[in-house]
């Protein structure tokens, strides 16, 4: 059973992936995904929802149990999305993830292949 801090970073960083306003965070599509979008004339709403409704967490894809990393293919294309937790600058990791008031999270969604 995870601690209750990491608990706490899963349940926050699962509030991120729904863009949930109470955490702070930017979100990026990067450019093989805006370019696989736009081969495909789609915008990113369906992304966005994939992202969003992720819920296969497994060992092999959250061993620390903190939801901060997914994988889904889309349009041919295997996905990620990774999640970090930064200071308030976006200067380097924060010190503690868990209090919104000195974090921001980014949540990136790339293809496999930009990893």
């Amino acid at each position: 059973m995870a601690s209750p801090t990491v608990q706490r970073i899963a349940q926050q960083n699962d509030r991120c992936r729904r863009c949930d306003p109470s955490v702070p965070a930017m979100r990026f599509l990067t450019a093989g995904i805006i370019e696989l979008l736009k081969r495909n004339s789609v915008d990113g709403d369906e992304i966005v929802r994939i992202v969003s409704e992720f819920n296969v967490f497994t060992e092999d894809n959250d061993p620390h149990g903190e939801h901060d990393f997914g994988t889904f293919e889309y349009l041919g294309e295997t996905c990620f999305w990774k999640i970090d937790a930064y200071d308030n600058d976006y200067a380097m990791g924060s010190d503690d993830p868990t209090d919104l008031s000195r974090t921001k999270r980014v949540l990136t969604v790339m293809l496999a292949e930009e990893w």
